[in-house]
């Protein structure tokens, strides 16, 4: 008989005569002639109850069974009695597939996330965050139907690069040197002898590829890992996490804009339409504020306004920033969240920020002091995007390189886009892990992503 997943047989309209359902043991209780036995099967957050009774062969070994113990029940499913719960199985038998060990570290209680972060391995079991990878699971569904539905070609940038797209130079190395002995010349690592001939780098970006791509195929996304060698341990930055970026020909700042509002708004009403039982775990447990966030982000248009009027709205609120504000100074987070959660109290696009605070890709104004960037800001979040247009003038963007001090002779191919056939074009990045938090109310990184790497932490 096929296995039918418990998220199936919950949707069920009807009682079934003959189920097969396997799963894990969330908990089990005893009757005088029966054993009441919560299990999930990872489908979705409610447990389904099995009833099994003295006539089964292993009665006896089954009232042992400790949670995290594995079986397979084949039975009837009928109307429960019980509160709370639709439907339960009657076992006409139960196979025993593991008995999980006395040490099983998840029993039935609460677990702080800091412990469940050691045993990462482990924690997908528990409902918090199966929910939370479920809901990852369906808005990457999500976001590759919202982009193929529109015609963008999904393109697969590479992890492995040369240059470094945000200048930063927060670059994890590649390299397949001795490290122990590695070759010189002049008392410097000879790297014309490592694999690729030059120093190599972890990704920080798949844009610079993705624009190579939009100047053919005309509007093109990209999402996969990208690494930063950022030595931080804040609860919004990761080493390795998920970047979603669309990259469109023909396009300026404010097709840019529109697209990203767009596209926030669709992922979050996806949430809501479909991650409704596992949200409400969220909106429970987590945060209390969590459906009136989704809801304001997704039904409300989003505010835009220049960084010079966001400066305004910070200096004349007479509130306490541990960060003065000022032209040529970047906002931090505590400046995005007061003004997506106090000010406007809901979503913001800060746009057209000074060229000194962006990478050298960026479209300079025509005041010459800013560039056509733009960031999404959304409440107790802050940036959740960062986007421009880029500036596709050949000139303009030598003079940028040389100012930010990016080597032309690495980008050649890169500065080849401008020369032959250039157009204006535009894109940006979507922090996954951002996305998921918002959707979750979760407020570590940490917590989103199946395996976090942080500095210290390389572990599973």
């Amino acid at each position: 008989m096929k296995r039918t997943r418990i998220i199936t047989l919950l949707a069920s309209d009807h009682a079934l005569d003959n189920v097969l359902i396997k799963g894990w043991v969330k908990t089990r209780r005893d009757a005088k002639d029966f054993s009441f036995i919560e299990v999930n099967d990872g489908s979705c957050l409610q447990n389904i109850q099995v009833v099994a009774d003295q006539g089964l062969a292993n009665f006896e070994a089954i009232k042992k069974l400790s949670t995290g113990s594995a079986i397979a029940v084949e039975g009837i499913m009928r109307p429960s009695p019980g509160k709370g719960q639709k439907w339960e199985v009657h076992a006409a038998s139960a196979v025993i597939i593991s008995v999980a060990g006395d040490d099983y570290p998840l029993q039935k209680k609460r677990h702080t996330d800091e412990f469940l972060r050691t045993i990462s391995h482990l924690r997908p079991r528990t409902n918090k965050y199966g929910a939370a990878f479920r809901i990852r699971s369906k808005l990457s569904y999500a976001i590759h139907r919202f982009f193929q539905e529109r015609g963008f070609a999904y393109i697969h940038t590479p992890i492995l690069t040369g240059s470094d797209c945000e200048g930063a130079g927060e670059l994890f190395q590649v390299t397949a040197l001795n490290l122990e002995n590695p070759p010189k010349t002049a008392g410097k690592i000879d790297y014309s002898q490592d694999f690729f001939g030059r120093p190599a780098n972890l990704t920080v970006s798949g844009q610079l590829e993705a624009e190579m791509f939009a100047l053919a195929l005309g509007d093109v996304y990209t999402f996969g890992p990208t690494f930063r060698a950022e030595n931080s341990n804040t609860s919004r930055h990761a080493a390795e996490f998920w970047m979603v970026e669309p990259e469109m020909a023909f396009c300026d700042l404010s097709d840019d804009m529109d697209l990203a509002e767009t596209f926030v708004r669709h992922l979050v009403t996806y949430a809501l339409d479909h991650c409704r039982e596992d949200l409400s775990l969220f909106a429970e447990f987590v945060d209390k504020t969590l459906m009136d966030t989704l809801e304001t982000v997704a039904t409300k248009s989003f505010i835009r306004v220049p960084y010079t009027e966001a400066l305004a709205i910070l200096n004349r609120s007479g509130q306490h920033f541990n960060f003065e504000v000022s032209f040529g100074t970047d906002l931090q987070t505590e400046h995005e969240r007061y003004l997506a959660e106090t000010h406007f109290k809901q979503p913001v696009i800060i746009y057209d920020y000074p060229r000194t605070l962006k990478p050298f890709y960026m479209r300079v104004n025509d005041d010459g002091k800013t560039v056509a960037a733009m960031d999404v800001i959304v409440p107790r979040i802050g940036e959740i995007i960062g986007g421009s247009q880029r500036e596709e003038r050949l000139d303009v963007l030598k003079g940028r390189m040389a100012e930010t001090g990016v080597p032309p002779k690495d980008l050649w191919w890169y500065l080849d886009s401008r020369r032959f056939g250039s157009v204006p074009h535009s894109g940006f990045g979507l922090g996954f892990e951002r996305l998921i938090m918002l959707v979750t109310g979760i407020s570590n990184i940490r917590d989103v992503i199946p395996f976090p790497r942080t500095p210290g932490n390389i572990e599973f």
